[in-house]
């Protein structure tokens, strides 16, 4: 840490939150930002003139995205912890950021106090997880292992994904429509929904399905 303070960069594709996030730090005596960055490839190019502590990075900006540049960033510049600070909290975006090597993850409905906290704490190489967060991650690894679904279970899922009916899809995967119905049941309980839009919901949060 420097005289100054813990030296920290933001990163953030949008603008206002870019700003916004600096000018609720720049009061704080005990931290001092020494750059900001739209992308995850500029982000690189200030970790390595700054050397920060910490990096406040968003997850999804263009060029390179939060986990790539989180990647890049413990592997190429171990000393700097990365903070993510995202408005997205589903299981597959937190699994995606803390795999990558970032010690926390936080919302962006974080106050001041909170945030400044967390630099903090990521600087001294502590863990620091959003309650919401923490509660998701906590309830993952309480779940029963998870059956994979097969090729062609996804298969049928990412035509339902498509808006197709269970005729159209028979037609698409040329299989009959009782087969598509079978394999929709069995999806089912794997996904363990109800019905077809729930089954789309969950697939994506666990990363089974792209996002269009």
């Amino acid at each position: 840490m420097s005289e100054g303070g813990l030296r920290i960069v933001v990163v953030d594709d949008h603008t206002v939150m870019r700003a916004g996030v600096i000018a609720l730090l720049a009061a704080e005596d005990s931290i001092e930002i020494v750059g900001e960055a739209g992308d995850g490839r500029a982000a690189l190019g200030l970790v390595e003139r700054y050397d920060p502590d910490v990096a406040l990075v968003d997850l999804r900006m263009p060029v390179l995205d939060g986990v790539a540049t989180t990647t890049e960033i413990v592997a190429r510049y171990p000393r700097t912890r990365v903070l993510i600070l995202t408005t997205y909290d589903t299981d597959t975006e937190i699994e995606r950021g803390v795999e990558a090597g970032a010690i926390g993850y936080l919302l962006k409905d974080t106050t001041r106090e909170q945030l400044v906290d967390a630099i903090h704490a990521a600087a001294r190489g502590e863990t620091v997880l959003a309650p919401r967060v923490a509660e998701k991650l906590v309830a993952r690894m309480r779940r029963p292992v998870q059956e994979p679904l097969t090729d062609r279970e996804t298969e049928v899922l990412g035509a339902v994904a498509d808006g197709l009916t269970n005729a159209e899809i028979g037609r698409r995967l040329v299989i009959a429509e009782a087969t598509v119905k079978t394999h929709l049941l069995r999806l089912f309980a794997k996904l363990d929904v109800n019905d077809r839009t729930r089954a789309v919901v969950v697939a994506m949060e666990r990363g089974l399905l792209r996002r269009p």
